[in-house]
């Protein structure tokens, strides 16, 4: 009896154990460790991009191209109130809640298996905050007790995730000299990692780590020549060197927003982070490169030092910001294994660089033209311009020479997020064909108050489409299918091991497609447009996959004749779950 009685005793130690390990785990949350195999995790979202790369691929099969045309919705939860525009983000998935950042600097958590809404939270925005590009955010980042957004009025606030309650709260930036933050923040090494919105008023683009407990200030790097960066309170370097590429007094007002956040590679501990383009938009008032705008740049995630830059676009003067997103992935080239990283560019053209030093390997375009420039030089790395592309500098008071330009302003590919397929080896990019009339005005820094000294009209370029996802060959440079859509497309990738790729469109669908063929498997019409980014995990043994609907974004506020074409898309605010009928 006695031995049967300490069996039992071994036995129900070793059940409680296995009921009480994950119910820590759950507790504590997610550490540094655990959002680095967010990408070899199933079971959960933890991060923007799915991983450190952010390569937004998933591993999971259950969900296929064979029975994906039966996806079905599980439930759709409303973000509720007026605010209905503009949802670009990407959900995290942790612990059976759902989190999703809605525009208007606001943070829900609803229950992953009802839809049931658990809290939500709304920053007090003030009266003069200045997006550039409508009031989205793109989404949170999660540690531990903590989930972190950033807010239009560029600050960083980290809420208890079981309960919305204020953590703490930081200011980043001041939103009255047109500073504000859009990006989801990136935690790398328990810091919480962000860049800075504005580059249309003047601002100087930085990229800052914050302590991810207290929100105190790690390190800053402002990515414009001539600035100084700090560590832990002290000087740290100055960015490039003082009029090196910037005359006069020009890098204090330089531009350069990193906008869209950042990738990370533990292999090389560098952070890629794009930078916007220089201001003011006419070239002609600030000569020379203007480093380091329109560029990637590896950044030392201890210190905050610039290891390497990529200029993609030189005295940029079409606004074709470098800010896409810098994909790491490894891959044979020419025989040999490399560590390799890929962007699809504003400037319409795919490159990859070698991503431990920086040094250009390919670029191919992927959209329909480029007027600006006729290929890239891969021994200088320079794009080969072409002089008649750049709009020609005003006179006095008069405008300048009227150029057209493709791909328009905003971009061969914009802010959306590409997909890669460790399973086909291609890249699936979100991209549009348009142009735009664009010209130069006189123009003077005013502080907090737009800065362009251009004017522009956007315009279609095909009679069938403006939005393409193509799917491309990062060895070759060939597109090996695409799928025409006749609004721009504008929202984020994600593939699948099950051979699949998911994105929506402006007018409403969330479709599936074959990832090798291209072939359209599944579309799902979700009441307003589709400018999210899909995650897909695995919960209760089934595949789920869920998006934000509700259109916005800077194509209804700047597509000029693009924009009236799709005027009557319906704004909305609703998170849409789906799964296979069992």
């Amino acid at each position: 009896m006695k031995r049967r009685f300490s069996h039992f005793l071994a036995g129900l130690a070793a059940a409680t154990a296995l009921v009480a390990a994950p119910a820590l785990a759950d507790h504590h949350g997610p550490t540094s460790s655990d959002l680095m195999n967010d990408a070899a995790s199933a079971g959960d979202v933890l991060s923007y991009g799915m991983g450190p790369w952010q390569q937004r691929f998933s591993g999971l099969d259950a969900l296929n191209s064979d029975n994906v045309s039966k996806l079905v919705p599980v439930f759709a939860a409303s973000l509720g109130g007026e605010k209905q525009r503009g949802q670009e983000a990407q959900p995290l998935v942790y612990d059976g809640t759902i989190y999703v950042t809605g525009s208007y600097s606001r943070l829900f958590a609803f229950d992953a298996r009802t839809g049931e809404k658990k809290w939500e939270y709304t920053a007090r925005l003030p009266d003069g905050i200045m997006p550039c590009c409508d009031v989205v955010n793109r989404g949170a980042a999660i540690h531990g007790e903590k989930i972190i957004f950033a807010t239009l009025d560029a600050r960083l606030i980290a809420l208890n995730r079981e309960t919305g309650k204020v953590i703490w709260n930081k200011k980043t930036a001041d939103y009255q000299e047109g500073y504000s933050a859009t990006a989801a923040p990136l935690i790398v090494k328990d810091m919480v990692i962000t860049g800075n919105s504005g580059g249309e008023f003047g601002v100087v683009g930085a990229v800052q780590a914050r302590n991810v407990d207290t929100g105190e200030l790690v390190w800053e790097r402002p990515v414009i020549e001539g600035h100084m960066g700090t560590l832990n309170g002290q000087p740290n370097g100055m960015t490039g060197k003082l009029n090196a590429t910037w005359q006069g007094d020009l890098w204090k007002t330089g531009g350069g927003a990193t906008w869209l956040g950042g990738t990370y590679d533990p292999g090389t501990n560098l952070l890629y982070f794009g930078t916007g383009n220089p201001a003011p938009w006419n070239s002609h008032l600030r000569p020379g490169d203007n480093l380091y705008t329109s560029s990637t740049l590896a950044i030392d995630a201890d210190t905050g030092v610039i290891k390497w830059h990529y200029q993609t676009t030189p005295h940029d003067g079409w606004d074709f910001d470098g800010v896409n997103e810098f994909i790491p992935f490894d891959a044979t080239m020419n025989g040999k294994p490399m560590k390799l990283g890929a962007k699809a560019d504003r400037n319409g053209y795919f490159y990859v660089l070698d991503r431990t030093n920086g040094k250009l390997l390919g670029a191919h375009k992927f959209v329909m033209q480029t007027t600006w420039a006729d290929g890239i030089n891969l021994k200088t790395g320079r794009p080969n311009y072409i002089g008649d592309g750049r709009p020609g500098a005003p006179s006095g008071a008069e405008k300048g020479k009227v150029v057209f330009s493709s791909p328009s302003f905003l971009g061969g590919k914009n802010w959306m997020p590409m997909a890669y397929s460790q399973d086909t080896g291609l890249f699936y990019i979100p991209s549009n064909d348009w142009g735009m009339d664009i010209w130069n005005e006189p123009i003077a820094y005013k502080k907090g108050a737009a800065y362009l000294g251009a004017g522009f009209t956007i315009k279609p370029i095909a009679e069938d489409h403006i939005g393409a996802l193509r799917a491309m060959d990062p060895k070759t440079g060939k597109i090996v299918w695409e799928y025409k859509n006749a609004a721009p497309l504008w929202g984020g990738v994600l593939t699948t091991k099950g051979n699949l790729v998911f994105t929506g469109t402006p007018e409403g669908y969330l479709k599936a497609f074959d990832a090798k063929t291209g072939t359209e498997l599944w579309k799902f019409q979700t009441g307003s447009g589709v400018v999210g980014s899909p995650v897909t995990w695995e919960q209760d043994g089934e595949q789920y996959v869920a998006v934000m609907s509700g259109w916005g974004g800077a194509v209804p506020l700047w597509g000029g004749e693009v924009a009236k074409t799709f005027k009557d898309i319906s704004q909305g605010g609703m998170l849409w779950v789906f799964k296979l009928p069992k």
